[in-house]
């Protein structure tokens, strides 16, 4: 057995929980916050020893999220809605889409977003455009 073989295999009961998919919720949260650890100890040093790790909890993290939490997909007017009741805006709040009738009429679903409004809307909010389409 190679030397760095040996060093993993001795070491590996303390780095095979960061390394193995979570089964449960408390697996999923050992790992949140082993990562939460690892981010605040890498800080924004891409090149830090530990980054690699980290991206790979990240990766364990972001595939349990997508099994168990899966995002329902959702028409751009009903995303428009959510986001509207959360920043407790109403129609005539958005004057980057146009008159409160305008709003009225995609929030209904009797008109489009179109690619202005998506812009605008992705940039208002902070959320990526793809989210309405």
């Amino acid at each position: 057995m190679s030397k760095l073989l040996k060093q993993a295999a001795e070491h590996w009961r303390y780095v095979a929980p960061l390394l193995t998919p979570p089964q449960t919720e408390a697996d999923y949260d050992a790992l949140v916050e082993a990562l939460d650890e690892l981010l605040d100890e890498i800080g924004g040093t891409e090149q830090h020893p530990l980054a690699a790790l980290a991206s790979q909890v990240g990766d364990l993290i972001a595939a349990y999220d997508a099994e168990h939490y899966p995002i329902p997909d959702a028409p751009g007017h009903e995303v428009l809605r959510y986001l509207m009741n959360e920043h407790g805006l109403n129609q005539s709040d958005l004057p980057e889409i146009g008159a409160q009738s305008v709003v009225s009429e995609i929030l209904n679903g009797k008109r489009q977003l179109n690619v202005r409004h998506i812009r605008a809307l992705a940039e208002r909010f902070k959320v990526p455009a793809d989210v309405f389409l």
